[in-house]
């Protein structure tokens, strides 16, 4: 199933072997991704392709200085028809979710993710709700241009598995993107190739992995 996973984003992404496994290593092990590289590398279309991947619900924000928690998490509004009120469930509350260049947000809304990706759940005027299953956070940012930008608290780095960079694109494989659109060439439409309930039965297998005693101690130290 990973081997398929790879496959379909490789439709779309041109190389990069050792980025898309990571992520999807991460993918597997219950793991959030930060993807940072330069302008243009590919990191939101990586996102996207994974994301497309799985038959999961997906959401993206285009994180900006001006984003509210509310605009991630939700917010509870008064009905008027039924004179009470209602919680409408923010992007946060689906399976895949892309925070496009999150470092462009204000450290409070930044924070917003912290219980998500952490506690898989979200808290919203004192009230506590779990998030769907899986849930995975993708985010990435530019770690170059930083103006007007907020650097990731460690607290927030931390909730983070892996730091993926894409890097530029070899000649050979910068080749194939030039012929690609000297072609009119058109990205292929990603279909996803596993569903939830298959995302999940591969993570449990990640549970199952013997670690030798040897291994186990060395970590310790």
């Amino acid at each position: 199933m990973a081997t398929r996973i790879r496959e379909n984003v490789q439709r779309v992404i041109v190389g990069k072997d050792e980025p898309i496994n990571l992520a999807i290593i991460a993918l597997l092990c219950r793991g959030h991704i930060l993807v940072e590289d330069a302008p243009g590398i590919g990191k939101t279309t990586l996102a996207k392709a994974l994301a497309q991947s799985l038959q999961c619900t997906f959401k993206r924000i285009q994180f900006t200085p001006d984003l509210m928690p509310t605009d991630v998490l939700g917010v509870n509004f008064y009905n008027q028809r039924t004179g009470d009120f209602q919680f409408r469930g923010g992007p946060i509350f689906s399976q895949m979710l892309l925070a496009d260049e999150i470092n462009r947000a204000t450290p409070r809304t930044q924070s917003s993710l912290l219980e998500a990706m952490q506690e898989r759940q979200a808290t919203v005027d004192g009230e506590t709700r779990p998030l769907p299953e899986p849930f995975l956070v993708m985010a990435t940012q530019n770690p170059i241009e930083m103006e007007g930008t907020f650097p990731l608290p460690e607290a927030q780095l931390d909730r983070f598995m892996l730091r993926i960079r894409l890097g530029y694109p070899t000649p050979e494989e910068e080749s194939d993107i030039l012929l690609r659109f000297e072609r009119d060439f058109e990205p292929p439409e990603i279909d996803a190739v596993i569903d939830a309930a298959e995302l999940s039965e591969m993570q449990a297998l990640v549970n199952q992995v013997l670690v030798d005693d040897a291994v186990r101690m060395y970590t310790s130290f």
